[in-house]
C-alpha cells in the first residue's frame, strides 16, 4: 500500500512498521531528544492540563490525520440495532444469574431499573455530545474539547481498558452458552491450567477464536456489520420474546414470597455491577462519523435503544425469578438451567442459542467501537498514529481493530467473568461520571465569553456536586446501617444544582439537538454514578489504581511528548500557513490580482 500524507506532514503507510509510524514526533528523533523532552516534563504537563481542544480541530484537523475518510453510510435504524446489539448479551444471560442468586435475589429487577436509569442518563449526555462532535473518538474527543488533554487521557486509558475487558468478559461467556447449546459445562472447552491460580487458570480457546472470527466482519466494512447486525438482532428479540413468554407461563409466585432476602444494600450491590449489563451504547456514539444525519439519527438510534434495551432486561428479570427460587438460580447460564428445572430441558437449547446470537452481536459492536475510539486516540498522538489510519478501500480503522481484539482475545484467553465484570464497571462507570461534568462545562464555561465572577460561580457548584456525592458513596460503603451523613450531603447537592440553575447563565445552547433539564439530568447522572461506585468490592479499585497508575507511567513518558509535539507542529503550521495567506493579501493590495501567462 502506498504512502499517504495526513494534514500535520506526517507520512502514513498502511502496512508499514517503521518508527516513524509509532513514533514520529520530534521528541523521538534521538536519545538527545528524548531526554531534553523529560527534562521539560513539568512545563509539558502543565501546557497539556491546560489545553482545551475545540469542535472544529476535532471534526476536521484531526479526521485528516486517518488519511482517508470513513464512509457515511448509517442511519437511525442502523444506530439503533447497534446500540440493541452492543447492549444485550452476557449481561442479562449471565450476571442476571450471578447477581440474583448472590446479591439481591428477586429485587434484581430494581437493580436493573436503578442501572437503567443511570444509563439513561449517560445516554443523554453523550447524545448532545455526538451531535454536535460527530467524531469516531466519542468520549475522549468530548473530554478533550471540554476538559483538556490529559483529563481526555486518562479516560481514553479507561475507555480502552472498558472495550478490551468488556469484549473479553463477552467472549468467554459465549463459551459457557455454546458449552450449554451441545450439552456440556463451559470447563469442558477450557484447558485447565493449576499453576496459574483459580482465577486465571481456565484457558478459553473458544473465545480467542470467536474474537478472531470478529475482527474479519469488523474491517470487512460498517454498512455490511451493520446489516450482519440487525438481522442477527432481531433473531434475539425474537429468543427474548420466547424466553418471557414462556417462562412466564411457568411462574410461581412463590418464589417473590422473599423479594429482597439482602436488602438495598444488595440491591445497589448488584446495580453497580448490572450497569455492566448496559454498557456498549458509547461504541453507537464513535459511528457518528460514519453517520448520515447526526442531529436527527443520533438521538433517536441512542435513546431509543436504551428504552428498548432496559424493558427487555426488567421483563426478563422478572421471569427468571418467577420460574425459579432466587437460592437456586445457575450462575453461569441461568435460563438455560431454568427452563430445565421447570421441565422444558428442550427450551435450553433456544435460549443459549439466543444467547450467543446476543453476544456475537456485542463482540461486533464492540469491535467495531473500540477501533473507533483508538482511531481518534491515536489521531491525537496519545498512541502511535500508525493505529489512525483507515483503509481506502474499506473505509474502516483495520491496524486498530487487529490490536484491539488481539488484546481482546488475549485477556479472554486467562480471565474468569466475575473479576472482568467488576473491573470493568469501575472503569465505565467512572468515564460516564466525566462526560456528565464535561457536559455541564459546555454549558456553562466558554472561553473568552464567561466572566471570571460566573466562571467562580459555576466551579464552586460544581465543586460541591461532586464532594457531596463522593461523600454519599463513601458513607454508603463504610456505615451500613448510619444515615445522618445522608441528611447533608443529599441536601447540600440538591442545593448545588439549584445553584447553578438560577445563579449561573448558560454560556452556550445547543445547536441541533440537546440535553432536557440541564444541570439536573447531569447532575444526577454524575451523583448516581458515584454512588454505584461506592457499592463495588475493594478489589476493584485495587486493579482500577494499578491500571491507572500504568497510564501514568506511560503518559510521562511517551504520550506527553508527542501529543506536545503534535500540537506545537500544528501551531506553527497553521502559523505559517496564516503569514502566507497575509503576504499574499499585501502583495495582492499592492500590485494587484496576480495574472496567467500564457
Amino acid at each position: 500500500m502506498g504512502s499517504e500524507h495526513g494534514d500535520d506532514g506526517l507520512r502514513r503507510r498502511g502496512c508499514s512498521c517503521t518508527k516513524d509510524d509509532f513514533l514520529p514526533e520530534e521528541s523521538f528523533k534521538s536519545m538527545g531528544n528524548y531526554f531534553r523532552a523529560l527534562k521539560e516534563t513539568p512545563s509539558r504537563f502543565i501546557d497539556r492540563v491546560m489545553t482545551r481542544s475545540v469542535d472544529s480541530a476535532e471534526i476536521h484537523d484531526m479526521k485528516a490525520r486517518s488519511g482517508n475518510e470513513m464512509k457515511k453510510t448509517l442511519t437511525w435504524w442502523d444506530l439503533m440495532w447497534f446500540g440493541v446489539g452492543a447492549v444485550i448479551g452476557s449481561g442479562i444471560f449471565v450476571l442476571t444469574g450471578q447477581e440474583a442468586r448472590d446479591e439481591s435475589g428477586p429485587a434484581v429487577v430494581l437493580s436493573f431499573v436503578v442501572s437503567g436509569v443511570s444509563a439513561m442518563l449517560s445516554v443523554f449526555c453523550y447524545t448532545e455530545f455526538a451531535v454536535e462532535i460527530p467524531v469516531a473518538g466519542g468520549s475522549f474527543a468530548y473530554l478533550r474539547v471540554e476538559l483538556g488533554d490529559f483529563m481526555a487521557f486518562i479516560a481514553a486509558g479507561n475507555i480502552i481498558l472498558e472495550y478490551v475487558v468488556g469484549g473479553a468478559a463477552v467472549a468467554r461467556s459465549w463459551t459457557s452458552y455454546f458449552a450449554t447449546l451441545l450439552n456440556h459445562k463451559p470447563d469442558d472447552f477450557r484447558i485447565i491450567a493449576h499453576s496459574l491460580g483459580e482465577d486465571y487458570g481456565h484457558l478459553d480457546p473458544i473465545a480467542v477464536g470467536v474474537c478472531a472470527i470478529i475482527c474479519v466482519l469488523a474491517v470487512i466494512g460498517t454498512k455490511g456489520s451493520s446489516v450482519f447486525n440487525y438481522i442477527a438482532s432481531m433473531i434475539h428479540m425474537v429468543v427474548i420474546a420466547f424466553v418471557i413468554i414462556a417462562g412466564l407461563t411457568r411462574a410461581d409466585l412463590k418464589n417473590y414470597s422473599d423479594f429482597a432476602p439482602f436488602g438495598a444494600r444488595g440491591v445497589f450491590k448488584s446495580a453497580s455491577v448490572l450497569f455492566f449489563a448496559y454498557i456498549g451504547f458509547d461504541a453507537v456514539s464513535t459511528m457518528a462519523e460514519e453517520t448520515k444525519n447526526p442531529g436527527r439519527d443520533i438521538p433517536i438510534g441512542l435513546v431509543g435503544s436504551m428504552v428498548v434495551t432496559t424493558v427487555c432486561y426488567c421483563l426478563m428479570a422478572v421471569t427468571l425469578c418467577l420460574m425459579q427460587p432466587y437460592g437456586q438460580i445457575d450462575p453461569d447460564a441461568p435460563f438455560s438451567v431454568a427452563f430445565s428445572a421447570v421441565g422444558w430441558d428442550w427450551a435450553k437449547y433456544i435460549v443459549a442459542f439466543g444467547a450467543l446470537k446476543g453476544m456475537t452481536t456485542v463482540l461486533l459492536v464492540g469491535a467495531i467501537g473500540q477501533a473507533r475510539y483508538m482511531t481518534h486516540i491515536a489521531r491525537a498522538h496519545m498512541m502511535p498514529p500508525w493505529l489512525a489510519h483507515v483503509n481506502a478501500k474499506t473505509g474502516t480503522p483495520i491496524n486498530a481493530t487487529v490490536v484491539m481484539l488481539a488484546a481482546t482475545a488475549l485477556i479472554a484467553f486467562f480471565t474468569k467473568l466475575g473479576i472482568l465484570a467488576d473491573l470493568l464497571s469501575v472503569s465505565t462507570l467512572f468515564i460516564f461520571m466525566f462526560v456528565a461534568v464535561a457536559l455541564l462545562v459546555r454549558r456553562y464555561y466558554v472561553t473568552g465569553e464567561t466572566s471570571s465572577r460566573d466562571r467562580n460561580k459555576f466551579l464552586l457548584f460544581l465543586g460541591l456536586i461532586l464532594a457531596s456525592s463522593i461523600a454519599t458513596a463513601v458513607y454508603w460503603a463504610m456505615e451500613k446501617d448510619g444515615w445522618i451523613v445522608y441528611a447533608v450531603t443529599v441536601p447540600v447537592w440538591f442545593l448545588s444544582t439549584v445553584g447553578m440553575k438560577f445563579l449561573v447563565p448558560q454560556a452556550r445552547a445547543p445547536k441541533l439537538w440537546g440535553v432536557p433539564l440541564v444541570p439536573w439530568l447531569p447532575s444526577a447522572s454524575i451523583a448516581i454514578n458515584i454512588f454505584l461506585l461506592g457499592s463495588i468490592d475493594e478489589k476493584s479499585f485495587v486493579r482500577f489504581g494499578i491500571w491507572t497508575a500504568v497510564l501514568l507511567v506511560y503518559y510521562f513518558l511517551f504520550g506527553l511528548h508527542a501529543t506536545y509535539d503534535t500540537a506545537k507542529a500544528t501551531q506553527k503550521e497553521k502559523l505559517t500557513l496564516k503569514n502566507a495567506e497575509e503576504g499574499s493579501v499585501v502583495v495582492a493590495e499592492k500590485y494587484g490580482p496576480p495574472t496567467l501567462d500564457h
